[in-house]
């Protein structure tokens, strides 16, 4: 026919890097090869899917239409071309997973293994990313977040909830002090997180009351894993899921800190995919494989 199918395939490289450069790299081809491919896609298609110029390259309003339509059209061929021959509930093809650093490296690199022994006809593609993805966008089938959801067009499966909780390193609380009430964490080094949050400060439970405490530090992390590496460093005092330092705390290398004034708040955690993924073979085993890995309940 013509490389119709091969210059789809450039084209949905080069939106999900982001450059041609990258695009070219992964696709095993030239920078050159890439330009081309593009440039007979939009002549075919009569309108310009990127916007070009010298420092960036954005996605136009067509290209973003299209690449969502393609970007589903795509995965259904490649599940249709792995079922043929085969039994259709049989798990198999490349599944795409995102999740948190934090939730990444505690909870699922672990159980990975185990997974692909159970389902050898499936590969995993994981991403660790405290970035929002849009799943037909990042081409992700499944998705993991902690904390509120946001994007209620995707269907959500609880896979538990975790506790917060205050910790620092034994070398922190030696060289500065165990703080024994939170007015104590003044002149401490309270680790932070660099992007915007809805709140500014710890909560504490006084009494009968909850109140929100600011607190200061000169350190600051772009990410949970970021932030409990800065605490077993001896950095400062961090508040994560416990789910994230439990290892840590186990090991010795963090202690908790003010359980009594702990407010008893959590995060949820959810594994997010959209509706019409939930068909495919392999995405009903991942989830069913997180529901037999039991429960974070901490």
């Amino acid at each position: 026919m013509d490389n119709r199918f091969g210059d789809i395939e450039t084209f949905l490289m080069v939106a999900g890097e982001g450059s041609f450069a990258a695009a070219a790299k992964a696709l095993r081809l030239t920078p050159s090869a890439v330009s081309r491919s593009i440039a007979r896609l939009e002549q075919r298609l009569g309108v310009l899917l990127f916007r070009r110029s010298t420092r960036a390259l954005a996605l136009t309003r067509e290209g973003q239409a299209y690449r969502d339509r393609m970007a589903v059209l795509i995965g259904d061929m490649m599940d249709v071309e792995a079922s043929l021959g085969q039994d259709r509930n049989e798990p198999r093809g490349l599944l795409r997973v995102n999740a948190s650093p934090s939730f990444g490296i505690e909870r699922l690199i672990p159980i990975l293994p185990r997974f692909a022994e159970r389902y050898p006809a499936v590969s995993v593609d994981l991403t660790l990313s405290d970035t929002i993805v849009d799943l037909v966008g990042d081409r992700a089938d499944i998705a993991i977040r902690i904390g509120p959801l946001r994007d209620t067009s995707l269907r959500a499966k609880k896979l538990g909830h975790s506790r917060m909780a205050l910790v620092a390193s034994p070398d922190y609380l030696a060289r500065r002090g165990t703080p024994q009430t939170p007015d104590d964490l003044d002149g401490h080094d309270c680790l932070r997180f660099s992007f915007r949050r809805s709140v500014d400060g710890w909560p504490f439970r006084i009494g009968k009351r909850m109140v929100q405490r600011p607190v200061e530090g000169k350190f600051f992390g772009n990410s949970g894993e970021v932030v409990r590496q800065m605490a077993v460093a001896g950095c400062g005092i961090a508040r994560h899921g416990y789910f994230h330092v439990e290892s840590d705390v186990k090991a010795g290398r963090l202690v908790e800190i003010l359980a009594d004034y702990n407010p008893g708040d959590g995060e949820d955690i959810h594994a997010l995919y959209a509706a019409e993924d939930r068909s495919a073979a392999r995405v009903r085993a991942f989830l069913d494989f997180l529901d037999d890995a039991g429960p974070i309940e901490e």
